[in-house]
């Protein structure tokens, strides 16, 4: 089942879901939006009700995750911005042009921002 990813932390993320899920549940998080695709196991630390939904948070079972997640996090608000960029100036990048205007623009301003209306 897709959720919408709400954040990512150092050691773990957040998502909505129409489901609540117990504490300490596990789960195999995917991530489909990149190739290959992010795989990891997370544990289920919060279940708070929102707005006719649940937000969720998860921690990483294995702590390599947390690093590989950024990445992941990164690689999608590069595809963001490149589709971002069609759309408003009708410029088409490529993949690494898309990553290095991205950086040069948004890198130091990364840390700790969230999501928005990714798929997991």
């Amino acid at each position: 089942m897709k959720k919408t990813l709400g954040n990512v932390s150092t050691g773990g993320l957040a998502f909505s879901s129409k489901i609540p899920y117990e504490q300490q549940a596990l789960l195999k998080i995917r991530i489909t939006i990149v190739n290959p695709v992010f795989e990891a196991a997370g544990r289920v630390v919060w279940c708070r009700k929102a707005f006719g939904n649940f937000d969720i948070g998860i921690e990483f079972v294995e702590a390599k995750d947390s690093f590989k997640i950024r990445m992941v996090e990164q690689i999608c608000r590069i595809e963001h911005y490149k589709n971002e960029i069609q759309a408003k100036e009708g410029r088409a990048l490529s993949g690494r042009e898309a990553a290095l205007e991205w950086i040069g623009k948004h890198a130091g301003s990364f840390e700790q921002e969230a999501f928005e209306k990714v798929e997991i």
